[in-house]
């Protein structure tokens, strides 16, 4: 007789063969899930040419497809990832993966991935060993590729974790190579014609600056220091000239201070910016930096870090020969283990330790103003954080640090000012802002969002004036339901010169000059009239980068009620929209073509992967698919078709929701549901739901197998999120049932994190429900509430008062929330099964709240059965558990929703035989 181990072994394989033998019925099966393609990681050439992009299984080996955007060449790369493509297609380089049966088999020494570098003229193939980055020049002459470490090397075991390692610099046009050994950093110009480098080697004597001369095809050193480290390599935007740090580290490998340098290549002069003992007293500067030249070569920014923070490297290790006293107290105790919890502190322990990297290595930024050689320190303690700008006059600076004890229970906030370049001298903009600032391109203007209405100041005047109070439209976010203050909806852009503003509504996009003159709606309020939500798609231009005056600008477009999706067209200076492409589909912009009119995009339904389109222009007048995955979704298996159905809530509110049919749907029958839902789902009914092995149900597996899934928005309100989500999706279940789709007796819910909460919630207030499966729930607000969410180590307070929990008051101020909200003072009134799963390492949602539920539902003895997942977090990561609960999950919802299978982990459970 097998042991019940063995009996479940068997019956998980029984469930993953059982779809397999049907798949010839239409039915995905997990094996399907498992092999099925998508298209990640899209190319496009600067001429517009040339387009490569990944195809890779949820499981297995995949490749790069290279093809020409008019469709008459495609060659492809046998396991290759993450491409890269030369401005003019010649040439494209991708990561060869290890194939994934090679990389289990290997127990130790698990081989490399390795390089492969295609040629579009004849489809011919370089490929590279043990690769770990790689780098094509500004014009693709040139390709940079790191190897990792060499094996020689690692079994030195040096104790310097700076060395360098190999770099190939493969010429494309003559297909000349040179080694350059022990790099530790490199760094393309952007005027094709070097390449800066720095090495750390294993006898410390040849580490330098280097410089690779591309046109000459040679390399020198620009400076030679035993134990010297060479970072941070920065070349000027226009200008040849080469920004650095250097210092140089002791025999335990402890670096000192750092100085900042300057490296003309036009004429080889080296220039010290900055000398080792630069800085304010508490600052230092270190190779832990950051260097940035503004767009016109006239400032660089730099940074300092603190000094105490800064001398924790310091190696503090004792000599072997040091005496040992036994009975020396402040020995013995300094090898305690405590944190000490203050309540003064401004941030909890937990949090403390999971920022204090970024806390030790935070740089407190300044600039050098190159004409004059002085330079500016910007950040300090007071106000820590600075927004590099490439305007001469101002950058803005915030800090936090007054609000971060209440951000416990109340959330993130910052004050906010304009910082004089010159000076440093720091205005206030605002205080205790809870979203950003946007600083015109120029530095003449600043933006600003505060109680529902959007601020501009002028810099040079010191005048701020509301900018929409005097209109009729909301410029907050309209859908907000939690106890916080209200967010906009964004900006869209600047336009040059510092002469206007875009901003975002709900639905449209207005523009505001900064003379304060009346503001328009570029999109002439079509938007809101239509309930079709437009957006400016940026294309290739940098969020920093102003939009011309009369700019043709691209938009996107959703519409809100019918959930389809287009592109329009609008000028930045006047009013109205141009219809370019629409349908009953969704669209993704993808990318356009940096020296070209080419134009990348996507389009899908829930029933049409979303292969990649070709526009020949921004008119979209000429198009073309490019790629052919999944044309035969529908012959192959019954993938089902999606609508969109609305109700109303218990208390009136209108609510949307997709339901997706079997493709031979029966009207004269009725079908199981499977429920699937987070907060707004109803966007989805144009979304190709791409088959993963996860923590999520695969809509097309189910609908397959005969369900129909049911995917609801869900509408709530302060104070009773449980009972607004049991108020807007039950009704949705009762009208499932109205029309006649949904079979009464078969009723499945699924949820996970939030929605885990509300599939939990859910079932002490309803017995409509047959089957529910909840994943990661908080279960018990009243011990949840100053929990820890040990991924960030931020306390849970802040979630429960002010977001996604939407109680909107504290636990000692409403006992009586936190009580009604949690299932688990609900259990004795469950009638339905519920599968509970969580993974015992969750940073999220601690993974003793299903622990909680899971005993109280057992209390009272209740149809439960809950699987804990070992060392899995919030989601689980490891394959093989993956599969195991989506295998489970199909299990669960067969035997109560279809009777099917007679699965013992249901029945019986599993007992503990020993690891």
């Amino acid at each position: 007789m097998y042991s019940q181990k063995n009996r479940l072994f068997f019956t998980l394989i029984a469930a993953f063969l059982l779809p397999v033998w049907a798949t010839a019925q239409g039915v995905l099966s997990f094996e399907d899930v498992m092999k099925f393609e998508d298209i990640g990681s899209i190319e496009l050439s600067a001429n517009g040419n040339w387009v490569a992009y990944e195809v890779w299984p949820d499981r297995g080996d995949g490749r790069v497809e290279v093809k020409r955007t008019n469709g008459r060449n495609t060659f492809s790369i046998t396991s290759g990832a993450s491409p890269k493509i030369t401005p003019n297609g010649e040439w494209v380089a991708a990561f060869l993966r290890v194939p994934l049966a090679e990389e289990l088999k290997a127990e130790k020494n698990k081989p490399k991935q390795g390089l492969s570098l295609l040629s579009t003229n004849d489809g011919s193939i370089t490929e590279f060993d043990s690769v770990q980055s790689f780098t094509f020049f500004e014009n693709g002459n040139w390709l940079a590729i790191q190897h990792h470490q060499s094996r020689e090397v690692e079994e030195l075991k040096s104790g310097n974790k700076k060395l360098g390692t190999e770099v190939t610099l493969w010429n494309t046009e003559s297909g000349s190579a040179f080694s350059l050994p022990f790099v530790r950093e490199m760094e393309f110009d952007s005027l094709s014609s070097y390449l800066a480098y720095s090495v750390v080697d294993t006898s410390d004597a040849e580490n330098g600056l280097y410089i690779f001369d591309l046109n000459n095809q040679e390399s020198r050193s620009v400076e030679v220091t035993e134990k010297g480290l060479f970072s941070n390599l920065t070349w000027d935007y226009n200008q040849e000239k080469l920004a650095f740090t250097k210092t140089t580290y002791d025999t335990s490998y402890v670096e000192s201070n750092a100085s900042v340098h300057i490296w003309d290549a036009q004429n080889g002069e080296m220039k010290t910016l900055l000398n080792t003992d630069a800085g304010k007293e508490g600052f230092v500067l270190r190779s832990n930096n950051e260097l940035t030249f503004t767009n016109d070569g006239r400032r660089l920014f730099f940074g300092f870090m603190d000094a105490e923070m800064a001398a924790l490297d310091t190696n503090k290790d004792g000599g072997e020969d040091d005496e040992v006293d036994i009975y020396d107290v402040a020995d013995i105790v300094e090898d305690r283990g405590l944190d000490i919890w203050h309540g003064d502190d401004p941030r909890i322990k937990t949090h403390e330790k999971k920022s204090w990297n970024s806390t030790k290595n935070h740089l407190y930024m300044a600039v050098y103003h190159l004409d004059s050689d002085e330079w500016v320190q910007l950040a300090d303690h007071e106000m820590p954080d600075i927004n590099v700008a490439h305007n001469p006059n101002v950058v803005l600076g915030s800090s936090q640090i007054p609000y971060m004890k209440e951000m416990t229970w109340e959330g993130f906030f910052n004050d906010w000012y304009y910082v004089d370049l010159e000076t440093g001298e720091r205005t206030l903009i605002g205080k205790k802002l809870s979203e950003g600032v946007s600083l015109s391109p120029e530095g003449k203007f600043a933006a600003f969002y505060v109680n529902k209405h959007w601020n501009l100041l002028d810099i040079e005047n010191g005048v701020t004036r509301n900018i929409t109070a005097h209109l009729d439209v909301p410029f907050y976010n309209e859908d907000h339901d939690y106890p916080s203050r209200v967010p906009d909806y964004g900006i869209a852009g600047w336009i040059e010169g510092d002469r206007a503003l875009m901003i975002y509504d709900k639905y449209d996009i207005w523009r505001f000059p900064t003379d304060f003159s009346e503001p328009m709606a570029i999109t002439d309020g079509a938007g809101r009239e239509a309930k079709r939500i437009f957006r400016i798609e940026r294309m290739n231009k940098d969020w920093g980068e102003p939009y011309t005056n009369n700019e043709e600008l691209l938009l996107t477009s959703y519409h809100d009620l019918k959930k389809n999706f287009g592109f329009y067209s609008a000028k930045a200076n006047r009013s109205g929209v141009n219809r370019l492409m629409e349908e009953d589909k969704k669209f993704t912009f993808v990318e356009k073509a940096e020296d070209a009119n080419t134009i990348l995009y996507k389009r899908e339904a829930y029933d049409e992967f979303p292969n990649i389109w070709v526009a020949g222009n921004r008119q979209f007048k000429r198009t073309s698919k490019l790629t052919q995955l999944h044309e035969d979704l529908q012959k192959k298996w019954n993938w089902g078709k999606a609508e969109l159905i609305d109700w109303l809530s218990l208390d009136g509110k209108f609510i949307q929701g997709v339901v997706i049919k079997p493709n031979n749907y029966d009207p004269d029958k009725r079908y199981p549901i499977m429920t699937y839902y987070y907060r707004f789902f109803s966007d989805r009914l144009h979304d190709f739901n791409e088959p993963k092995t996860n923590h999520r149900p695969v809509f097309a597996q189910y609908v397959s197998d005969g369900y129909v899934v049911f995917l609801p928005d869900i509408r709530f309100e302060i104070g009773r999120p449980g009972f607004a989500a049991t108020k807007s999706l039950v009704p949705g279940i009762q009208k499932l049932i109205e029309m006649g789709i949904a079979d009464e007796d078969k009723l499945g819910l699924h949820g996970h994190s939030w929605s885990g909460y509300q599939t939990a919630f859910m079932v002490t207030q309803t017995d409509i429900f047959d089957a529910a499966v909840s994943g990661a729930p908080v279960s018990n607000m009243t011990s949840a509430y100053s929990g820890i969410r040990w991924g960030s180590g931020l306390a849970r307070q802040f979630q429960y008062e002010r977001t996604q929990s939407r109680i909107g008051q504290s636990l000692i101020e409403a006992p009586e929330k936190y009580i009604e909200n949690s299932p688990v003072f609900f259990a004795d009134k469950i009638t339905t099964p519920m599968l509970i799963m969580h993974g015992d390492a969750d940073g999220a949602v601690p993974w003793y709240q299903s622990i909680e539920m899971y005993l109280a539902m057992r209390r009272y003895n209740k149809d439960v059965v809950f699987l804990q997942y070992h060392d899995e977090p919030h989601h689980p990561q490891k394959f093989s558990n993956k599969l195991d609960y989506a295998i489970r999950m199909k299990e669960y919802f067969d035997y109560y929703l279809k009777g099917v299978g007679e699965p013992e982990w249901i029945i019986e459970g599993e007992a503990y035989i020993g690891n």
